[in-house]
């Protein structure tokens, strides 16, 4: 499978209390809930969104993405509602060695309720099913543990810590990296 087989035309994918699909521009209230919210900003690389057209730019910038068949957001809907609550994606695929960086966020009205490893084991399945994956990996900033549970919820194991890896938001960070194999 190709990413244009799979990014231009992003299957839904649905689990218990989710549904994952492509994101809208019908979205960008919901996502302008929790993307504004600094605890929820606090520990991913993007800035609060402080208006409605930061949100806007945001799912333009995914709409690009699709077109360009990259590595694009699932919008995560909760069935009860029908909220938009966060998106989750594959941040980096590189196809010929099979791998593949999964990365997401989640309105903070969801955290402790296992919302983000349901959704990730659902694109875990996909990618080990449909895009030829044999490892998928993911990181969290060293501080983060609610993001580091949802990657040992998910069955990743936990491999190391990076010194300083990246620079966010003027700070260099330390970042906990996971995986799993298939």
């Amino acid at each position: 499978m190709t990413t244009k087989n799979i990014f231009n035309n992003l299957p839904t994918l649905e689990t218990d209390r989710l549904i994952l699909r492509k994101v809208t521009l019908a979205d960008a209230a919901d996502i302008f809930a929790y993307a504004s919210d600094e605890e929820v900003a606090k520990y991913v690389t993007w800035n609060v969104h402080k208006t409605i057209q930061d949100t806007e730019r945001f799912i333009y910038f995914i709409f690009s993405r699709y077109e360009s068949n990259s590595p694009a957001p699932w919008a995560i809907e909760n069935k009860e509602n029908g909220k938009v609550i966060g998106t989750i994606d594959y941040v980096m695929w590189q196809e010929d060695h099979k791998v593949a960086e999964v990365g997401y966020a989640l309105s903070k009205d969801y955290w402790g309720k296992g919302i983000m490893s349901e959704a990730l084991e659902a694109v875990k399945t996909f990618g080990f099913e449909h895009m030829d994956l044999v490892r998928i990996q993911a990181h969290c900033m060293a501080e983060n543990i609610g993001s580091a549970r949802v990657m040992e919820k998910a069955g990743l194991t936990y491999e190391g810590t990076k010194k300083k890896a990246l620079l966010i938001k003027n700070r260099h960070r330390d970042l906990k990296g996971y995986a799993i194999t298939k």
